[in-house]
Parts: C-alpha cells; structure tokens; sequence
C-alpha cells in the first residue's frame, strides 16, 4: 500500500508541473524567456515570492486575488494544478514504479501544456503535439500486451486521428483545428483497443455539454462566432476513459 507522504509529493509534483506548463505556455513565442525571469503579476508586474508560487494553495491563501493591486488571478491555474497533481497520483496507483509510469507522467506533462496553450491562443503547436505522439506511442509500446493488440491499439488511433484530419480539411478549419487531429492521435495510441473509442465518446459529449452551457449563459446576440478549444474536451473524455476503464459501447452488445 502506497504511503500518504508518497502520494501528497506525487501531487505536489504534478501541481509543479503544472504551474511550470502554464508559465511556458503563457511565455512561448511572445518574446519572453520561459527559462529565465521570475513570475509577475500580469495586472501590477510585481515579481511574485515564494508563498505566492505554492501551487493551488496560493490561490486558495489569497482567494484567487494579487496580495498587492488585488486584481483577480484566473481559477483556471489553480485548477489546472490541481488537476494534473490528481493526475500524477492516479498513475502512480495505477502502474506504480515503473518506466511506464515516468512516460506517461511525460505524456501528462506535455498534455497539460497543449491544453493551457490551447485554451490562451487556440492553436496546438506543432512540436509539442509532435512529442505528445511520439511519447504515446511509445507507451503503447511499453504497455501493449502483444503485437496483436499493439496493432488494433495503432490501427484505432490512426483512423482516429485521420478522421479529425479530415474532418478539418473538409471543413475547412469551421468544424476542427488542424491541431486537434495528432492529439486524438496521441489519446488514442496512450488509451489503446476499444477505449479510444470510448475516449472520443467521452470527449464529444464533455464538449456538447460544455458548449450547450456557454451558448446558455452567453447573452443574446453575442451566440455566434463562438470559438471553444477542442483539445480540452479532448484531454477530459480520454483521462475518463484511461482511469475509470468505462466503455459504454459494451451497454449496446
């Protein structure tokens, strides 16, 4: 049995992460440097300290609030923390020490990147969603438990992700971002077999709800022209589908 110490450092080193991700997804091709300077309040540029870099308890401590102009920090970081730190602790419990474990926690990394950039810029960049394949694939290596189910596992996650290609070009880019076709790529290959399926269930279904309330509580007459990131929706149904194993084809069979 894993030890409470051992899994509040897996958090905390997932909520690290995390807060790393959204400083380089926030910097990335703005001229900034990711590597060098240290954070500062986007509202008053006031370098922040160590107690207010803790991640998500920070936030939770200052109420979501800059300690010296008061301006608001958007939850999403917070939220964003906490995710992955969750994530990382149900990986360890799930293949425990182990290489497949440091590969997928990569995968989350990288993951956690896209969805960040996604959600600030909308767009997916290339290198990242590039790394996020070539990580995936090589967890379904590591993982597969046979040639056999290695082949179903990349010949699932290839029509996948050549149906959000095409899906994009068909559309011409009003339906699906060219970005968002390797990333069901990478889901697909980290799932494997039938729950990558079930993943891309899982996502449409997180998106049209999510979209169905943004249209709801949008005023009247700002409806149209409304663009939501996919790739969230994305990351959302396929970590249901990874963690809880749940495929709702099986309730049609």
């Amino acid at each position: 049995m894993p030890t409470s110490l051992l899994l509040v450092g897996f958090f905390f080193i997932g909520a690290i992460v995390a807060s790393f991700m959204a400083v380089i997804a926030e910097r990335l091709y703005t001229g900034q440097s990711w590597v060098r300077g240290r954070s500062a309040c986007n509202s008053c540029s006031r370098e922040l300290s160590a107690v207010d870099l803790v991640p998500v308890f920070s936030w939770l401590c200052s109420r979501g609030r800059c300690r010296t102009c008061h301006a608001r920090i958007p939850i999403l970081y917070a939220i964003g923390e906490a995710t992955l730190g969750i994530l990382f602790v149900l990986a360890y419990l799930k293949l425990g020490m182990s290489l497949a474990l440091i590969v997928l926690l990569a995968v989350f990394a990288v993951l956690a990147f896209i969805v960040m950039y996604d959600l600030r810029h909308t767009v997916v960049p290339t290198v990242a969603s590039t790394l996020l394949v070539v990580l995936s694939l090589f967890y379904a290596f590591l993982t597969s438990g046979g040639l056999e189910h290695l082949g179903q596992t990349l010949m699932t996650a290839g029509v996948i992700g050549f149906g959000f290609f095409l899906l994009h070009y068909l559309s011409r880019g009003r339906a699906m971002g060219l970005g968002d076709s390797p990333v069901a790529l990478a889901l697909a290959l980290l799932t494997g077999g039938s729950l990558a399926i079930a993943g891309l269930l899982f996502s449409f279904w997180i998106g049209a709800i999510v979209g169905i309330g943004i249209l709801v509580a949008a005023p009247k007459g700002h409806r149209m022209g409304i663009e939501v990131p996919f790739v969230p929706f994305l990351a959302a149904g396929y970590m249901l589908a990874y963690f809880t194993q749940w495929n709702p084809l099986l309730l049609t069979l």
